[in-house]
């Protein structure tokens, strides 16, 4: 398609065209369950679509920049015009798979050609399509800039004539075999216009043919007659292949940097909206955050979008939560019983912020969440059968890094640490790590059975995970201190064990 653009470094993810990528993908993938989450994404749209998960866009300007694309993506319009643009280029690829079946130069070129073929048709379409819509992002304005100044160009324009005339031609090539006194005789037919093959089999054949085939569409490889076939009129019509074999080798590299840019990475958008429209469907809501200076952070109807996944199939209730930080508030203290949802809140919690993060839509009727530049997380852990170091020391060595003064104003998520220490201990080590963390500018949540943590503590606000009038956990989180009840209680009372029950089941 001629020189490169001066575009060439577009992406649709990022505002300066570069993506940051750290060597390995961080330990929140796995804590706050985004794993569960790609692989379900991977399982419709392919494994490559890994990697534009695995890392966040490395400023709050990127951050804003994707969530305007995904504005303009939600438009159903729009959604549609890519998800066409999509399918359309599946049809590429199976042409490119098809060319790289053959081994014979000739029938590769002619797979070539109709390979370049249906990728400018592509990006026709797509142009016409986006066209029609209407576009407020600065990514999505630029990408049909780009698109129009490709398609315009002279390159382009005679690289798209050349293919069209030379596929009208091959498309019109008929010939027949005449078969007299043992001899076999290639014989061109001349077609007026672009006469289909099976009208010409009616008109030669004589008679009504009532099923017909065309042989050369039925298997990608050449029989021995059809590749003969194929050198008799190469020699009848020498100009046409020699410009056949002249075009599909000039046009291997027809494909332009920006775009295939621009292939890769628009899936990132359309995996999550399709993912949207089916929880959505099934009754959860998303919704787009709204960012503010003030470092306001709150939500109303949160839920932890992997639960709600899995509940489509399991048909297990998904309990949404409220949540907001007051002013000069940094830190969740949250304690409650066990299974009473501490875990899955502070998941949740981090999925919040992650797909904030990703310029996507959140799981939560509303929200509205500052910039983090990263998000830290510190989940339970075992003992290290490979190191030979205890649960504690564990703990201490993946929480070192993640209080480094290069983590300043992160997100933070921990989850029952120290619980191998005595109380006294846990709860001496609990309250420095939050002063360090608040110290750093961080905000987050720290899940713990010690209800000391949050006591004495500035900018530290205690949550509690509720029981029931019956003592049964109802999974929702609110604010208040914590309450003094024995682990086994409220499991006693949720699978009706207590004495009474007890008594009336004997």
């Amino acid at each position: 398609m001629g020189e490169e653009s001066k575009n060439e470094n577009f992406s649709i993810l990022s505002l300066n065209g570069t993506r940051s990528e750290a060597e390995e993908i961080a330990a929140f993938y796995q804590d706050l369950n985004l794993r569960q989450i790609i692989d379900r994404l991977t399982a419709k749209w392919g494994k490559n679509i890994r990697k534009l998960y695995s890392f966040l866009p490395p400023t709050a300007e990127d951050e804003a920049y994707r969530r305007a694309v995904y504005g303009d993506i939600k438009n159903e319009e729009v959604y549609r015009a890519l998800m066409s643009y999509t399918e359309d280029l599946e049809g590429v690829a199976e042409l490119r798979a098809e060319k790289d079946k053959v081994s014979i130069p000739l029938q590769k070129a002619v797979w070539q050609i109709r390979e370049t073929e249906a990728y400018c048709r592509c990006y026709e379409e797509l142009e016409s399509r986006l066209e029609k819509c209407v576009l407020s992002s600065v990514g999505m304005q630029a990408f049909l800039e780009i698109l129009k100044e490709i398609l315009d160009s002279s390159g382009y324009r005679e690289l798209r004539e050349r293919t069209e005339k030379l596929m009208k031609e091959i498309r019109e090539l008929r010939f027949t075999l005449v078969y007299d006194k043992d001899r076999i005789s290639v014989v061109p037919v001349e077609t007026e216009g672009s006469g289909r093959y099976e009208e010409m089999l009616r008109k030669e054949g004589g008679r009504e043919i009532r099923q017909l085939q065309n042989p050369f569409r039925s298997n990608p490889s050449l029989t021995e007659l059809e590749y003969a076939c194929l050198e008799i009129l190469e020699k009848k019509k020498p100009q046409l292949f020699r410009e056949l074999r002249n075009i599909a080798e000039h046009s291997e590299d027809y494909e332009k940097a920006v775009l295939r840019r621009f292939e890769k990475e628009v899936v990132f958008y359309l995996s999550f909206r399709s993912l949207e429209q089916e929880l959505e469907k099934a009754g959860f809501c998303f919704s787009t955050p709204e960012t503010s200076e003030d470092r306001r952070m709150e939500a109303k109807g949160l839920y932890d979008l992997a639960l709600a996944l899995s509940s489509l199939t399991s048909g297990k209730e998904v309990v949404p939560n409220d949540l907001y930080y007051e002013e000069g508030e940094r830190f969740f203290v949250l304690t409650g019983p066990n299974q009473g949802g501490k875990t899955t809140f502070a998941r949740s919690l981090g999925q919040l912020v992650y797909f904030t993060r990703m310029g996507l839509d959140v799981p939560a009727e509303s929200a509205n969440i500052p910039f983090f530049p990263d998000i830290q997380t510190h989940f339970s852990v075992e003992e290290s059968v490979e190191t030979g170091r205890g649960k504690l020391k564990e703990e201490l060595s993946r929480l070192a890094p993640m209080m480094e003064d290069h983590k300043k104003g992160s997100f933070v998520i921990i989850n029952e640490l120290f619980t191998t220490a005595a109380s006294y201990d846990a709860e001496i080590m609990g309250k420095k790590v939050l002063k360090h963390f608040i110290g750093l500018g961080c905000m987050g949540i720290y899940v713990t059975h010690l209800k000391e943590l949050a006591e004495g503590q500035q900018g530290v606000v205690s949550l509690r995970a509720m029981l029931n009038d019956q003592r049964i956990q109802t999974f929702k989180i609110r604010r208040g201190a914590a309450e003094d009840i024995p682990c086994a209680e409220n499991v006693v009372n949720k699978y009706r064990l207590n004495y009474e029950q007890l008594k009336e089941r004997l």
